[in-house]
């Protein structure tokens, strides 16, 4: 298998950890993609992934997968289901994942708006929007998913991880842990795995 990845992209990072957690990075071989944009999106992702986004897993047996939600999700099966548990919990875990892809989404918009949009048709107040959204979910993981987040490993802890992490590389100035003091403690703690220290982003 062969996964199209930018060492920045926080989508790929996912993927990365679970390949950590689940033992199969020698099953991966890595092709990175530089430069790819939304407005200037690399041909080559584009043969394998039509929306030009990493990740993209190209497999020997069947047709390229995208989203990191679903690429995460063969991995897994692949290595046995152990990230995303059976039962009651596995609903939560996917919610977690899902609330986390939406602190990506709107980070990344924030990152685009400054990045390439051009500085006079910025709009502050549209990225406060999506401030706002993330800052609601931090809320929501600080006052009602700790108990899940304190548990047996799973792919929406890996996804809150990844997401935190996101908007430490990109929005630090932001502060998302004030008032989020228990989601803090526990990002702190999270951070410290072997998976996530090996696949943090480097300093661009």
């Amino acid at each position: 298998m062969k996964l199209y990845y930018s060492p920045t992209s926080p989508y790929v990072r996912k993927v990365m950890v679970l390949l950590h957690e689940t033992g199969q990075l020698k099953d991966v071989a890595l092709e990175q993609i530089d430069g790819t944009t939304p407005v200037s999106p690399d041909a080559t992702l584009k043969t394998m992934n039509p929306l030009a986004k990493v990740p993209a897993l190209e497999r020997p047996d069947g047709p390229t997968l995208f989203d990191s939600r679903v690429i995460c999700a063969y991995l897994d099966a692949r290595a046995g289901n152990k990230l995303y548990p059976t039962g009651s919990r596995r609903w939560e875990t996917l919610t977690l994942e899902a609330a986390a892809d939406g602190i990506l989404d709107a980070a990344l918009l924030m990152t685009y708006e400054g990045r390439l949009r051009p500085e006079d048709k910025r709009w502050p107040e549209w990225v406060d929007g999506q401030w706002s959204k993330i800052a609601a979910v931090c809320d929501a993981l600080d006052t009602q998913w700790m108990s899940h987040l304190s548990g047996p490993l799973d792919m929406g802890q890996v996804a809150v991880g990844c997401a935190l992490g996101y908007v430490d590389f990109r929005h630090d100035a932001r502060g998302w842990r004030k008032g989020n003091e228990a989601l803090a403690d526990w990002f702190a703690e999270f951070d410290s795995r072997a998976s996530m220290q090996a696949t943090a982003p480097p300093a661009v």
